[in-house]
């Protein structure tokens, strides 16, 4: 029992001992591998610090040298602005001499001046001193009649500079069109025949003139209502006259008829079929001459309502001149024209085709066939360039173009050429005498001659009556006097001319 009691207090204090000794060993092994963990730790933190401060002093130097280049620019900087603040100074000081300089120069003339006005003073007293004295006036007369002779005397040199200046730019731009409409003609040089729209029909016989007039005239009403013309039926042997104011019209009634009186059934039921095929066959030729202008001028891409109005102007005619003929004429002259001086080509050509448009329809709407041109135009947007020469073609609006321009010289050119328009002797000689008359009438005026088969007139004033800024009122009032009393194709030229002439002889 004892033995055992002291065996277990053996085995105790044995297991006491090796507890005692395992617990030292595992306490010293976690010492030291917490001594090695401190020891790595603080190897690292020194590596760190020795990183941390390598990369301070890199950031240092970093800093330090940015903070050193912009310190350079910045001092560049400062002396590059230095330099210019002294450039400038160096300029002002300049300047400042130079305005010294001027206002001394400025003092100077200035004080030259008052010395020249006081002798211009002294010596416009003494002149007004000796004008009272010659011819007895009152300073006040004597001033007038001063006035009146320095107000002369620049009127002279101001008519005189006016006259020069008018002179060069005449001839240098008289030159230059010469030349473009000369070459123009040239080259367009083409044949025109004056045509007049048919009023009468020829018959074969007077029995033909019954058979339209038909029994108690009711083949003739039939003619009357379906073409909307009148037949006048007088005493001029074998013809019948048809009157209408629209050419249209009176095309279809001459075609009907022809058709009539060669078939020789003239009745009311076969007048309408004849009508309305006359009718068919009047429309076909208008589209047919409206295609054949677009096509001798280039134009395409027209509308179809604007090429058949082209085609009316066909049976259309300006004393004596067919106007789809001249509106041909004119495309082909501002064409030409607008090649010379590098304008727009295809728009000066449809401007001249088209300038006279408004006369297909001048007798189903009142007022100036430019501006009805124009609205037709407008209605079927064409460009406002074309529009505006349509409109200014007879100066009724302003030209705002150069192909406006053009279209009016083409149109005068077209229509004032010889053999382009005729009017009978007796209207030609009353518009022309009337024309000298009206200048004539005007005091002043010496002698008056209508030229250029009276587009324009030349007035020869009295100098003695007229001075040099006189014959430029006169002129104005002349051309606007003629506008107000006179009607003409076209425009007239008003030109007057003073002249003064001294004649002696050697003996």
């Amino acid at each position: 029992m004892i033995g055992r009691l002291i065996t277990n207090i053996v085995v105790g204090v044995l297991a006491f001992a090796v507890g005692y000794l395992l617990r030292k060993y595992g306490t010293e092994s976690r010492l030291k591998a917490i001594r090695e963990s401190a020891e790595n730790m603080l190897a690292t933190a020194k590596t760190r610090l020795q990183e941390a401060d390598l990369e301070a002093k890199a950031a240092v130097l970093k800093l330090r040298d940015e903070a050193e280049r912009e310190i350079n620019r910045r001092r560049t900087e400062l002396e590059r602005q230095e330099r210019r603040l002294q450039q400038r100074r160096s300029s002002l000081d300049r300047r400042f001499d130079s305005l010294e300089e001027r206002t001394h120069k400025l003092d100077t003339r200035e004080k030259q001046l008052d010395s020249r006005r006081n002798e211009i003073d002294q010596l416009h007293n003494k002149e007004l001193e000796e004008l009272q004295r010659i011819s007895e006036l009152t300073q006040d007369d004597a001033k007038q009649l001063l006035l009146e002779r320095v107000e002369a005397d620049a009127r002279q040199d101001m008519a005189r500079v006016i006259r020069d200046v008018e002179a060069q730019t005449r001839e240098e731009a008289d030159r230059k069109a010469q030349e473009i409409i000369t070459l123009a003609i040239q080259r367009i040089a083409s044949d025109q025949v004056s045509e007049t729209t048919v009023s009468t029909v020829p018959l074969p016989n007077d029995e033909m003139k019954g058979r339209i007039i038909g029994r108690g005239g009711r083949n003739i009403r039939a003619i009357e209502a379906a073409t909307g013309v009148d037949l006048l039926i007088d005493d001029t042997p074998e013809a019948v006259t048809i009157s209408s104011f629209d050419p249209v019209r009176r095309e279809v009634a001459r075609v009907a008829l022809g058709k009539l009186i060669l078939d020789g059934r003239i009745q009311p039921g076969r007048i309408e079929k004849v009508v309305k095929k006359a009718q068919q066959e009047v429309e076909a030729v208008i589209e047919e001459e409206g295609e054949r202008a677009m096509y001798e001028v280039g134009i395409h891409g027209l509308n179809p309502e604007l090429i058949k109005l082209v085609g009316q102007l066909k049976f259309r005619t300006s004393y004596g001149q067919n106007v789809l003929m001249h509106s041909i004429e004119t495309a082909h002259l501002a064409g030409i024209m607008a090649a010379e001086l590098g304008a727009n080509v295809p728009r000066a050509k449809e401007a001249g085709l088209l300038h006279d448009i408004g006369k297909a329809v001048t007798h189903e709407v009142e007022g100036p066939h430019a501006r009805i041109g124009a609205d037709i135009a407008e209605r079927f947007a064409l460009p406002p360039e074309i529009i505006n020469a349509i409109a200014a073609h007879h100066c009724e609006e302003e030209a705002t173009t150069l192909e406006a321009v053009l279209v009016q010289a083409a149109d005068a050119v077209s229509g004032a050429r010889p053999g382009a328009r005729r009017e009978t002797l007796e209207s030609y000689i009353k518009r022309v005498e009337s024309l000298e008359n009206l200048a004539s009438s005007f005091s002043g005026v010496e002698r008056s001659y209508a030229i250029q088969a009276g587009r324009e007139i030349r007035i020869v004033v009295k100098p003695e009556e007229i001075d040099d800024l006189g014959i430029l009122t006169l002129s104005r009032d002349i051309a606007k006097k003629v506008e107000e009393s006179l009607q003409y194709p076209g425009q007239i030229k008003v030109t007057v001319i003073r002249e003064m002439r001294a004649v002696d002889y050697a003996k």
